[in-house]
């Protein structure tokens, strides 16, 4: 039964020096482009997540009678709500599946993205939010990917 479960969905198509991203929920496509300073490698993310609390999101589950909040013991993750039952809490406006939402605002349509590439950019790194989402720790996987490819 996947009637309260789902995933995000991820895809990039390079063609020549343009990326492409499409993007459904929280995962995260991301940049390492050598800084113009100094040359050290930073994050640059390419796609956006698809959040509960961003404005556009909000106001189409709240149109569509789906609720919006964050519970107290997590007041900084606002999650979607059935309108009459505090459930099933999905962390994410966009899922494939989730089919017990569909009707109060969470969709599968993706977002898409562009980039065109230039010399400075080294990788693109696709991940879950499992992997951890701060810049910071973009910083370490590309290190540790960096050291890794010699």
């Amino acid at each position: 039964d996947c009637s309260c479960s789902g995933s995000t969905g991820l895809t990039l198509l390079k063609q020549g020096q343009d990326l492409v991203i499409a993007n459904v929920g929280d995962s995260r496509a991301v940049l390492a482009t050598q800084d113009r300073s100094n040359g050290s490698l930073v994050a640059v993310q390419l796609s956006t997540d698809h959040k509960p609390h961003l404005p556009r999101e909000a106001e189409r589950i709240r149109i569509c009678k789906g609720r919006v909040f964050a519970i107290k013991n997590e007041p900084g993750i606002a999650r979607v709500w059935l309108p009459n039952i505090d459930s099933p809490g999905l962390a994410m406006s966009r899922a494939f599946g989730d089919f017990c939402l569909k009707d109060f605002g969470v969709i599968s349509v993706p977002d898409f993205s562009y980039h065109r590439l230039t010399q400075r950019d080294q990788f693109v790194v696709l991940a879950t939010d499992g992997v951890g989402f701060h810049f910071l720790s973009f910083i370490y996987m590309f290190s540790f990917l960096t050291h890794m490819s010699l």
